[in-house]
């Protein structure tokens, strides 16, 4: 799914220049020596990397451990959760279903989910299959995400359906790209409902068991054997800790697969040989012509001129980002859940394939980026542009930068007379339309503030300034602080509050900005 590993990528784009040529072929040798300085770089516990070239696995490898706590090593059987590099997963079991007769890439949505909202009846009506798996709704980035992030929320499928109606419009439907989680979720329901099955059994059964990929699972919960399972790590205070691993949402369509390099090379393998596979690749999962409607740009993406690739196009297609780069195809996509990154990249053309899968975060984005773009270059023959160095400066500046703003709110906060505020006004039961119930309420003497649906969300309100505080969530496994901003009604009661982000850092699943919270009780 996400955590801000995109603003990373396309940071690739700004900060490369015009290269030579310099490497005739790659080595795993020479694959292993990048790793290893990637991994003396960044702050990561642990990865796993692989290469395809050729229809044949060159490379794949276990770093690191796969738990701080059991120093355990990484080895390319290691399993981590791919997080939103499950979304082409769920695209190619779409593309089954149409194979199948059940349904066409055109039918609308409330054809077969009657109870799918949406904010506008034209949208709703028209609202088709390809909508909810290119990100183009018109709702903004991340929308809703809020109800899954952190995890231990109570959100059924029933609830999801009718949020979209809640949601705000951002821009006009099917002209502008914003990444969508939620979208993805129904697609997953509208899976499970066609295929008489569960999302979950239907990728493990149609798509994990014909290509062999044993050792992969479509969730948490269904995982067998945890012995090879990588634990999560964080690094947003400067030291890696391990921390809880996200498990479930409705269905595991926008992120849920948990898998492996030995495994995701088979994937890429299948992708690289346009739904082939097996020996002699006369077994077909599904067939070219769904492979290049999935290949095929459906919302575009702003391009930045970038003499380093000559990249003149991009765009977001069926579970895949799409690009040219030195008159090459490029296809890949990112995921990212708490303590969880994930890279697939391949450049058909070449026929090469590169997956980075980290138990880091938040430098598990250097690195996957990094060590793609370098492996990636070797292969354009491009030279050698230092982007592990790039990438670790990079992330730097930018952590310092956030860290600045945020220490100086909780200073501001340090210096304040918490207890002359009168606390007594902001008291009571607040509730957003599509988030639900809000309270703020004392605790041992401290203002406080909780979800009654998302129970992760709690935390110490403190006055910052004006009507406006600082919360400091009790969850801390990502960058989620955030403010409250109450407006007061005639008698000088808060009468209801917004929210935003105090990092520039945040997340975008946690979009606080989206709520608007009215006085209930």
């Amino acid at each position: 799914m996400k955590i801000n590993v995109y603003k990373l990528v396309y940071a690739t784009f700004f900060i490369s220049l015009l290269s030579y040529s310099s490497f005739a072929q790659v080595s795993s040798q020479q694959i292993d020596s990048i790793v290893n300085y990637a991994m003396s770089k960044f702050n990561v516990a642990g990865c796993a990397v692989a290469v395809v070239i050729d229809g044949e696995i060159l490379h794949e490898k276990g770093y690191g451990v796969k738990s701080i706590k059991t120093n355990e090593p990484v080895d390319e059987h290691t399993n981590f959760a791919i997080a939103s590099n499950s979304k082409a997963f769920t695209t190619a079991a779409l593309a089954m279903l149409v194979e199948e007769g059940k349904l066409s890439w055109e039918d609308k949505v409330k054809t077969h989910i009657p109870e799918f909202t949406m904010y506008d009846d034209y949208v709703e009506e028209n609202f088709n299959i390809v909508d909810l798996v290119t990100h183009r709704s018109g709702l903004g980035l991340g929308a809703g995400d809020l109800m899954f992030f952190p995890q231990g929320s109570d959100f059924t499928i029933g609830d999801l359906l009718s949020s979209f109606q809640h949601l705000k419009q951002t821009s006009a439907f099917r002209t502008k790209w914003d990444y969508d989680n939620l979208l993805y979720l129904v697609a997953g329901e509208l899976i499970a409902r066609l295929s008489g099955m569960t999302w979950e059994a239907y990728v493990e059964s149609k798509i994990f068991k014909p290509l062999g990929m044993d050792y992969s699972f479509a969730s948490f919960s269904r995982i067998k054997d945890m012995d090879n399972l990588s634990a999560s790590h964080s690094n947003e205070t400067g030291e890696i800790k391990v921390i809880p691993t996200f498990e479930e949402m409705i269905n595991g369509a926008a992120g849920g697969i948990f898998s492996n390099v030995n495994d995701m090379s088979t994937w890429m393998l299948l992708q690289l040989n346009q739904g082939k596979y097996g020996d002699g690749l006369k077994k077909e999962l599904f067939t070219k012509v769904n492979h290049n409607k999935m290949w095929t740009i459906q919302t575009v993406m702003p391009t930045t001129s970038n003499p380093r690739y000559n990249t003149h196009f991009s765009g977001y297609g069926l579970g895949w980002f799409l690009s040219d780069i030195k008159g090459n195809m490029l296809v890949e996509h990112t995921g990212g859940l708490p303590g969880m990154l994930s890279r697939v990249l391949m450049i058909p053309d070449l026929d090469l394939g590169i997956v980075v899968l980290t138990n880091t975060s938040n430098d598990g984005a250097g690195l996957f980026s990094s060590v793609t773009q370098t492996i990636m270059d070797m292969y354009l023959e491009l030279e050698d542009f230092k982007w592990i160095d790039k990438y670790a400066a990079y992330l730097a500046s930018q952590q310092s930068g956030a860290d600045a703003v945020v220490d100086k709110v909780w200073e501001t906060v340090a210096n304040n007379n918490q207890d002359a505020v009168k606390k007594d006004k902001y008291l009571g039961v607040y509730e957003d339309v599509w988030f639900g119930k809000i309270e703020v309420f004392m605790k041992d003497k401290q203002l406080w503030i909780k979800s009654h649906r998302s129970p992760l969300l709690n935390g110490p309100l403190q006055y910052y300034k004006d009507e406006t505080f600082a919360i400091k969530w009790e969850y801390q496994d990502m960058n989620a602080d955030a403010f409250a901003m109450f407006t007061l009604g005639e008698h000088g009661k808060a009468n209801g509050f917004t929210m935003k982000g105090i990092s520039p850092n945040i997340d975008f699943s946690f979009d606080f900005q989206d709520l608007n919270l009215k006085r209930v009780d």
